[in-house]
């Protein structure tokens, strides 16, 4: 009878995965072996895996470029970063060794791009995508980039009265761009993004407010969609207005060269996830290229600003199985040794589902399970898998010293800046210890770093004013 764990997986998906091996009935990510990790750091446990994220890059890069290509595609195609995705500085680090462009948010992020600048990460040639409600900091430090030399400086329209903020605080000219506010899917509880400006509107805008200033030149249409690049009528419907309109505004901005697709390439988040990344990216490329020849306008040079997809598969969190609870005939309860809510707050918030897997025993039987955090929060739990509306570990026998381990993986986006990483968490459970593991172009052996170590009562206590 096949009822031991790796049975289970084995029988439900694909298994081993080009990420995923066992090898001792010990879970291996990316040929690094979990378990010795465990013993050298202990638990619980933050890692990010810096090579997946120029992978990702450069497979981006290669579904575009090949899709061009395939067409004859006359344009560049540009890949961004969304630094709102992982702020830390040794993602940016791995990232811009890739030849990309960044996207900012906020006015803080413009102190990132000046550091680094300074530390030679990247040059003024650079293109800086200022996208956010621009408020008078942020507006003055874009500003400042532009006066200083940033000449691919470009802050995206958010509203018809934005461009007015920057009047008095320039002294070379400014690239601009504007943001497209697209319609969501009708399940949204609004029907129209808050972030841009009104088809109708945006037209008029260049006409008003650009057309002829000296001090501006139109560089950039930008649209996204929240829920990102689907094959779906809905994100073809919206894309062939999106392009449309770029070509209308082409024929009275001859300056107008480069639309910007925004995000959206989807994080796997089961092992049983089926994305075709190749067909949607050729898919975009021909239509764009499609529409822009049937109205004799030139294709556009393509930009991306792809967040979650650079660094999300890059992050996974170990935790140790501390208790069990049988609190009802069916219900058996693993309790992790730390929080959902403070690490990994997406699975509170937008009930997110990541790849889950035990770390070890996995010759030993299964039963289906409840994970449960360390807070006194009722919602915080982990109850279901992408795949099934369950989730199933190797049994616990209490007799044995080697406690349970227990991985969720590509969890590297947004996670750390939506817990408050360094701040006070949720019922003061600490943040835990964050390490990087990465490895010399080519090598086999991998190299380990602590970046933080887990958070003190101290920390905690000087924040709380104590």
């Amino acid at each position: 009878m096949k009822n031991k764990y790796i049975d289970l997986i084995d029988q439900t998906f694909e298994f081993p995965t080009e990420e995923f091996t066992v090898k001792d009935n010990e879970l291996h990510f990316h040929d690094v072996p979990l378990m010795e990790l465990i013993k050298q750091y202990g638990t619980p446990l933050k890692i990010t895996y810096l090579p997946k994220i120029s992978q990702q890059i450069n497979k981006a890069k290669r579904l575009f470029n090949v899709a061009m290509a395939k067409v004859d595609y006359k344009g560049s195609y540009n890949y961004s970063y969304c630094t709102k995705s992982s702020h830390f500085s040794f993602v940016l680090e791995e990232a811009l060794k890739n030849d990309i462009h960044l996207e900012t948010s906020s006015a803080y992020d413009i102190h990132i791009i000046n550091s680094l600048y300074e530390e030679g990460s990247i040059d003024k040639n650079i293109y800086i995508i200022c996208n956010g409600f621009k408020r008078p900091q942020y507006v003055e430090n874009i500003a400042a980039l532009v006066n200083d030399g940033f000449v691919n400086t470009v802050p995206i329209l958010d509203n018809i009265e934005e461009l007015d903020l920057f009047e008095g605080l320039l002294s070379k000219k400014c690239k601009v761009g504007i943001r497209i506010a697209a319609e969501e899917e009708p399940k949204f509880d609004f029907y129209t993004s808050r972030l841009g400006v009104r088809y109708n509107d945006v037209i008029d805008l260049y006409k008003k407010k650009i057309k002829g200033n000296k001090k501006y030149e139109l560089k950039m249409l930008h649209f996204f969609i929240n829920t990102g690049i689907k094959d779906t009528a809905y994100y073809w419907n919206e894309l062939n207005r999106c392009v449309n309109l770029y070509c209308e505004l082409k024929k009275i901005c001859p300056e107008l060269d480069s639309l910007n697709i925004g995000g959206g390439f989807p994080v796997r988040t089961s092992l049983a996830m089926e994305f075709d990344y190749e067909y949607m990216t050729e898919e975009i490329v021909a239509q764009i290229k499609n529409i822009c020849n049937s109205q004799g306008i030139d294709e556009p040079d393509l930009f991306t600003e792809f967040g979650s997809f650079t660094v999300g598969e890059s992050g996974c969190v170990l935790y140790s199985i501390v208790n069990q609870k049988q609190q009802n005939d069916r219900e058996f309860w693993y309790m992790i040794d730390s929080s959902f809510i403070t690490t990994l707050p997406d699975t509170w918030g937008i009930h997110q589902r990541y790849i889950m897997l035990a770390v070890n025993n996995w010759d030993k039987e299964y039963q289906r399970v409840f994970l449960g955090g360390l807070t006194c929060d009722s919602e915080d739990y982990y109850s279901g898998e992408a795949h099934t509306n369950a989730i199933f570990l190797p049994k616990l026998n209490q007799a044995e010293e080697e406690p349970q381990y227990v991985g969720f993986f590509h969890t590297g986006a947004y996670q750390e800046s939506l817990g408050g990483f360094g701040g006070i968490q949720h019922c003061l459970i600490p943040a835990p210890k964050h390490i990087i593991i990465d490895r010399e172009k080519g090598d086999t052996e991998y190299y380990t770093r602590l970046f933080a170590k887990e958070q003190s009562y101290r920390s905690m206590m000087r924040i709380l004013g104590y």
